[in-house]
């Protein structure tokens, strides 16, 4: 443990670390509260709001279990026991699954929004929307599955020794497991992975080849070589593009860093990296969504303007 030790005593450690956590949650609580207030104030939802303000639900709830993992590993607080280490690290790795799942979904949806009403896809449009809820309680049973091996590896560290053990904080360390279950678990992860990655693929390459249509189509239309103005469908597609490329970039970035940790001895450097990269997507992808939402302009207006006429009633009401 003395080579984390020294690592998780720097005080840049900690400042890269907290920071990154407290503009996450700073930004994913935004986003999920606009979305929140958008529903029951203006009851005009777009088909994907459910599903963007599910994922900044998701990541929420992981940042704060990120906090957690934090505070043990800087030895802020006491020292867990091992109902509390299974516990976090189970729940982190299903909602890391889940947060996969949704942003797979999400592009799915964005596919379907944004094809034609002669495509074949048009007729799933509602279907899709109404039971993403379902899939995800489904695909959340099954990530369960592929991470229980957690429940068993996971395990308190006594004493803050490790004796072999591979650190995970420091209170917490992961067992060593047998070769058949290691490749089981790792191969059902990857698969798990690979399929989703090649689905966000497939539904990108889909809405790429939509968006070049559209403009080319365009163009013609107007007779001009300049593009004309993107329309807020465009402009959500051109934005689930740009998450799904960053989160793709994310979880290879996890896989290899995972792989390192391995070679290389649970290198303390390696593994420091690694939960920085694994909580990037997290903390990164709200304000993708929030830099390229018009309507949070005219939200804030729509608040403003209210608390405005409120101020202005109750000004009256004082005077009489």
């Amino acid at each position: 443990m003395n080579k984390y030790s020294k690592i998780y005593k720097s005080n840049e450690m900690k400042f890269i670390y907290y920071t990154e956590i407290s503009i996450g949650v700073s930004a994913n609580a935004f986003l999920l509260l606009f979305h929140v207030l958008n529903y029951f104030l203006q009851h005009r939802p777009k088909p994907t709001d459910l599903t963007i303000g599910l994922l900044a639900l998701i990541h929420l709830v992981m940042l704060m279990i990120v906090v957690s993992q934090a505070m043990d590993m800087f030895g802020s607080q006491g020292s867990w026991d091992d109902v509390t280490c299974k516990a976090v690290f189970f729940s982190y790795r299903v909602l890391w699954a889940l947060s996969l799942y949704t942003s797979s979904l999400l592009s799915v949806l964005q596919a379907i929004t944004l094809s034609p009403r002669s495509s074949w896809l048009d007729k799933f449009k509602h279907a899709f929307s109404q039971r993403i809820l379902c899939s995800l309680l489904v695909l959340c049973m099954f990530s369960m599955s592929v991470s229980s091996h957690l429940i068993i590896s996971i395990t308190a560290t006594p004493n803050g020794t490790s004796h072999g053990l591979m650190y995970a904080t420091k209170s917490c360390s992961v067992l060593p497991m047998s070769y058949f279950l290691m490749q089981t678990f790792s191969t059902l992860a990857i698969m798990r992975e690979v399929v989703q990655i090649g689905i966000m693929a497939l539904s990108s390459g889909y809405m790429v080849i939509l968006l070049y249509r559209h403009r080319r189509k365009s163009q013609h239309l107007r007779d001009t070589s300049l593009s004309p103005r993107a329309s807020p469908e465009q402009r959500a597609t051109q934005t689930i593009l740009v998450l799904m490329s960053f989160f793709m970039v994310i979880c290879i970035l996890d896989c290899i860093f995972s792989a390192s940790r391995l070679m290389f001895n649970n290198n303390p450097i390696i593994y420091c990296i690694h939960i920085i990269v694994s909580n990037n997507y997290a903390t990164v992808s709200p304000y993708v969504f929030l830099c390229n939402e018009k309507r949070i302009i005219t939200f804030v207006k729509s608040i403003r303007g209210r608390m405005i006429d409120v101020k202005l009633f109750n000004e009256r009401q004082f005077s009489k």
